[in-house]
């Protein structure tokens, strides 16, 4: 395979994702792939590859890029700064990069992880079906570990035409800076109590310094789900986990099964909200029914469905 980007700095934590391997969940195997699902899509149709096609996501710092040919990048999700020579420019926008381009980052303004999708899809080693990176198992993406100076990206295909300057209207983008999260009652909602039950909906909390793929630990007010001993049941990412040191609010990595009290989960609209939050990041939760929590799915559908064709 061509290289298409150099990393000459990797930034502080860059893996190559996609939308994970939902199939191996029954094998115990985290489900991974993106954290913010809605950017990662957003960016590979903007350079007209299929949404599942695997990505660079790039975690509070990017790194430093340089095109080895011509290609055509899109950078979605977290604002962290792109530059290209030097010059800024604008997210959720195709752009369009010649050999010897160099594509960095500058000062974070607004959301944690950025995504940037090339012309054909990011290659990678394939393990379970996908190609995101998972740390753990070390499989995956690159040799199963983040970016390291030197890695050269390579496409998985070739890539299909596409516009530069293609963009993603702003209307049509998640408010990275509205931190209420959408959630749904948890199995295990009615073992609190009154108090619980207000303070979970009507408190703030902040994203915990534990904080990692595999979920945020909230700190705020104490919830206590007492009653029986749960037997360990299948999880999903976006689950709140009421374990002994307070609640956890689980993401792209989360173990497949638990047996901590799930009192809530956060709707797959509101996910590309919780997957840009940072330790020390504020939060509150807002309870919807199951038919708003659909019509929220459908309108995210509906503004990547904007960017085919």
């Amino acid at each position: 395979m061509t290289g298409i980007l150099r990393v000459i700095e990797p930034g502080l934590f860059t893996t190559i994702q996609d939308l994970g391997r939902p199939n191996a969940i029954a094998s115990g195997v985290s489900p991974g792939g993106a954290m913010d699902r809605f950017a990662h899509k957003a960016a590979n149709l903007l350079v007209g590859n299929e949404p599942g096609a695997a990505t660079l996501e790039c975690t509070l710092r990017g790194p430093h890029l340089v095109a080895e040919q011509d290609c055509l990048v899109a950078i979605a999700g977290a604002d962290l700064g792109p530059r290209v020579n030097g010059d800024p420019v604008e997210t959720w926008t195709a752009l369009e990069l010649r050999a010897g381009d160099a594509l960095t980052f500058g000062t974070r303004r607004e959301g944690a992880r950025a995504y940037v999708a090339i012309g054909g899809g990011v290659a990678g080693d394939r393990w379970l079906g996908s190609l995101s990176t998972n740390l753990v198992a070390t499989r995956g993406g690159m040799r199963g570990r983040p970016l390291r100076a030197d890695d050269v990206i390579a496409a998985a295909a070739e890539p299909v035409r596409a516009v530069a300057q293609r963009r993603l209207a702003p209307h049509l983008r998640p408010d990275y800076a509205e931190h209420e999260l959408h959630v749904i009652a948890g199995p295990h909602f009615k073992r609190l109590d009154k108090v619980g039950a207000t303070a979970l909906f009507g408190s703030t909390f902040a994203v915990s310094h534990e904080a990692d793929r595999m979920g945020y630990r909230l700190d705020g007010p104490a919830l206590d789900a007492p009653g029986d001993e749960v037997l360990s049941f299948g999880l999903v990412a976006g689950a709140i986990q009421l374990p002994a040191g307070g609640p956890i609010m689980l993401m792209a990595d989360h173990q497949t099964a638990g047996g901590y009290p799930v009192v809530a989960a956060v709707v797959s609209a509101s996910l590309p909200i919780a997957a840009q939050l940072a330790p020390g990041d504020e939060l509150r939760f807002a309870e919807v029914s199951l038919a708003a929590a659909a019509e929220l799915r459908h309108a995210r559908d509906a503004a990547l469905a904007s960017l085919r064709g």
